[in-house]
């Protein structure tokens, strides 16, 4: 079946919805996601959303933190761009009618997180994000021209490519026409054209082991640009979060936010010593990848699985309203946070790469944005600052409607784009195929692509990767449709971006950490590694 929008968002978190509120009086928007709209990385953000709100912060405090935590590979006038729009970005957020902590003064209760040199966090307790999902999703709910399709999952970009186009990389002049797009639940896929298409499809956590991410993070736009051959960079640039609760029987990981270091919790060994002095001044505050890299050494070194992050001595009434869903979560697995400490341990968390976009969202292929994790903006540069992400989301989500909502009359819906044709396949009768290969993935890019990396281990991966990739391939070729074979095969494609980008940065830079390239402090401003 043929569908036709002027807006197609695949995606439904704050990126996704947000763009969609902002377009939806000018023309008509068809949200896509994959699973129930409400699950999305959104729901999950603890901590809160970073915004210049009160003196002393101004700013540029808060450029420069952002800098430094990028490593200086940021794109200055993207971060200047979204740290001085953060505080109207914010405003939107309060007229949808999202709420923030505040003091009894009135005021927002500010946090602060590893990174920064002020309290500029706002966030409803500690579960930000489901805040921002619900009051979002329920505010596009009520729109007459927002479309919702659940459980329809993107299967392709539509481009010259599927008009018999010889399209290459070399090409400045590829056009996105919509995307074909299945329902998982009857394997049906539609056509979906739009005069404009939107990528707020989030991350790729699941290309680890160990993730944060909910199950849907599959890098699907990434790959989808990948293979519709637009510019993709930075990808080596993966943020594990250091502090993810260790449950092993439990997946995703639970995340321990930033916020509880910056309440005052701190990292000790499993011995009980604190460590964190001896890697960073700012000790538990320290950006993540320092942070990360410190307990994966200290849990190399102690042959533990994990690390603690003590709260014992915090005020224990302040310590459960303030983080609630943690005191919650522990309490079910048997750890009071008032009494006993909580094993931790690294988890993959965010990545800062992705479909570069300029600073309106506007990607190298013509009439299609990407917006939020997805993209690479420039503005977290080899490591993302705590809490940026939401705001990245807010302020790229209003640039590219307002430039979006200039042009989109301009597109024509374009003609004679053929129906997705399954002709030659069969049904894939043994799942064993797709489940043990996403297994074997996993275990390579934990093993091998991880926090520390080496030319060895980075070479290892690619070897593996490629009998993956060919025995995934043929099964897509032969097999009928199916969500698990398309996730499957976008992992693998975001796992070989991650390895190959990775493989060329031949230094140690922010997130990225070779064995063989010692970090050094001359950085080199000018690099960009793209694929």
């Amino acid at each position: 079946m043929r569908k036709n929008f002027d807006f197609l968002v695949i995606g439904s978190g704050i990126a996704g919805l947000s763009f969609a509120l902002k377009v939806a009086d000018f023309g008509k928007v068809c949200i896509v996601t994959k699973a129930e709209a409400k699950e999305t990385a959104t729901l999950y953000a603890q901590g809160g959303i970073a915004a210049v709100m009160y003196t002393p912060d101004t700013y540029e405090k808060h450029i420069r933190d952002t800098m430094i935590a990028g490593d200086d590979l940021n794109d200055p006038n993207i971060v200047r761009i979204t740290i001085t729009e953060s505080t109207d970005r914010i405003k939107d957020l309060l007229k949808w009618g999202v709420t923030f902590d505040k003091t009894k003064s009135g005021k927002f209760d500010l946090g602060r997180e590893g990174g920064h040199s002020e309290y500029r966090v706002l966030h409803h307790r500690d579960n930000t994000g489901k805040e921002i999902q619900n009051v979002l999703l329920h505010e596009a709910l009520k729109h007459p021209n927002i479309y919702l399709l659940e459980h329809h999952f993107a299967v392709e970009l539509i481009t010259q490519h599927h008009l018999g186009e010889v399209v290459t990389s070399s090409r400045d002049d590829i056009e996105c026409y919509g995307a074909y797009v299945m329902n998982v639940k009857t394997n049906v896929v539609d056509t979906i054209l739009a005069r404009l298409t939107i990528l707020a499809t989030g991350g790729i956590g699941n290309v680890y082991a160990t993730t944060t991410n909910p199950p849907v993070a599959t890098g699907d736009g990434i790959a989808m640009v990948y293979r519709a051959k637009g510019v993709i960079e930075n990808m080596e640039f993966i943020q594990f979060h250091p502090t993810a609760l260790y449950n092993p029987k439990e997946k995703p990981n639970f995340l321990i936010t930033e916020a509880l270091r910056g309440f005052g919790a701190i990292l000790k060994t499993v011995e009980g010593e604190s460590f964190m002095q001896k890697y960073d001044e700012r000790e538990s505050l320290a950006p993540r990848d320092i942070v990360a890299r410190a307990i994966d050494t200290e849990m190399k070194i102690s042959g533990s699985d994990y690390v603690y992050l003590d709260c014992r001595h915090l005020n224990k009434n302040e310590l459960i309203s303030n983080f609630p869903t943690i005191y919650a979560k522990c309490l079910s697995i048997g750890i009071d946070i008032t009494t006993s400490m909580i094993p931790v341990v690294p988890a993959s968390h965010y990545i800062c790469g992705g479909v570069k976009v300029d600073e309106y969202g506007r990607s190298s292929i013509k009439n299609l944005y990407a917006i939020g994790e997805c993209a690479s903006t420039g503005l977290h540069g080899a490591n993302r600052l705590a809490s940026n992400s939401l705001l990245e989301s807010l302020v790229f989500a209003h640039r590219a409607a307002m430039d979006a909502n200039e042009i989109f009359m301009q597109n024509e819906f374009k003609e004679n784009i053929p129906e997705w044709s399954d002709e030659g396949t069969v049904l894939n009768e043994e799942m064993i195929l797709i489940t043990q290969s996403i297994k074997d993935l996993q275990t390579v890019m934990s093993s091998y692509v991880g926090i520390v990396r080496s030319n060895l281990r980075l070479k290892r991966a690619l070897d593996r990767l490629e009998i993956l990739y060919k025995e995934t391939e043929d099964l897509f070729k032969k097999s009928i449709l199916s969500q698990d074979i398309c996730e499957l095969r976008n992992l693998i494609s975001v796992a070989y971006l991650i390895i190959k980008m990775a493989m060329k940065r031949k230094e140690s830079r922010g997130l990225h950490f070779s064995l063989d390239y010692p970090r050094i402090e001359d950085k080199s401003e000018n690099y960009n590694s793209v694929v």
